[in-house]
Order: C-alpha cells, then sequence, then structure tokens
C-alpha cells in the first residue's frame, strides 16, 4: 500500500470500530503524541489509549482529506470528528450523551507500510466548550 492508502485504511478501520485492523497498521514500536498530552511509545500503550478512547467517546470522522509525500514516509490528514461523548473522561467535563463537530488533523510517519508515529491535534477548548463546562 502507499502511505495514503495506508492512512486511508487507518482511518477506515477506526470508523468501523475494527481495532484489529487498526492496530495491524502499527509498527511495534509506533510513537503516538496525544493531542495536549504525553507522548506514549509502543502498539500496546496505543491498544490501551484506544481501549479507553472507546469506552469514553464515539466517533466517526468524516471529511477525510489525506496528504502524502511522493516518498510514502511522511503524510498528513484533516477531517471533522462527529462524535458523542459517552463516559466522563478524567479531568473533563461530565459525560451525558453531548455530540459535538470539531475539525481535527493528523500527521504520519511511516516505514515499511506502517505507521510509525501519529501526532493528533484538535481544539480541546472547542470540544470543551461544545459539551460544556
Amino acid at each position: 500500500m502507499t502511505a495514503a492508502e495506508t492512512i486511508a485504511a487507518y482511518y477506515d478501520a477506526f470508523n468501523r470500530q475494527d481495532m484489529e485492523r487498526f492496530l495491524s497498521l502499527l509498527a511495534e514500536d509506533v510513537v503516538h503524541d496525544i493531542n495536549q498530552g504525553e507522548r506514549q511509545v509502543g502498539k500496546a500503550a496505543f491498544a490501551t489509549f484506544m481501549e479507553h478512547m472507546n469506552r469514553c467517546y464515539r466517533e466517526e470522522l468524516t471529511d477525510m482529506v489525506i496528504m502524502a509525500h511522493p516518498g510514502g514516509s511522511r503524510a498528513s490528514a484533516e477531517f471533522m470528528v462527529n462524535g458523542t461523548y459517552l463516559a466522563t473522561d478524567e479531568g473533563l467535563p461530565e459525560a451525558n450523551g453531548q455530540t459535538y463537530r470539531l475539525p481535527a488533523g493528523a500527521f504520519f510517519e511511516l516505514k515499511d507500510g506502517k505507521v510509525t508515529r501519529v501526532t493528533n491535534y484538535y481544539n480541546l477548548n472547542d470540544w470543551i466548550a461544545q459539551v460544556g463546562a
């Protein structure tokens, strides 16, 4: 797969909640830069992060635009996050099924057809304003 095809498959698996396929696209030592948070390393840490996210949020990403370097080592994506806040996430407002829609983006490094780094960005203050502080 090309870099763009790999990122498209990554987000397709995310939207289908196919965590087995989603995680299969990651390198074992993947670096995950969490929006306004810490850096985690490793597929196991990413899987734990996704379990938490899927418990607290239900999200579908739409209006996807994927851009990739011709050499295939870098890619990025811009999209809209359409979500429902299912369970209260520690340190954030209380969840009661609020919906939200906000623009987001991600930057990727790839090697041998696997994602080796993903850095996500969205405006946390916009999200908080939508779900109510």
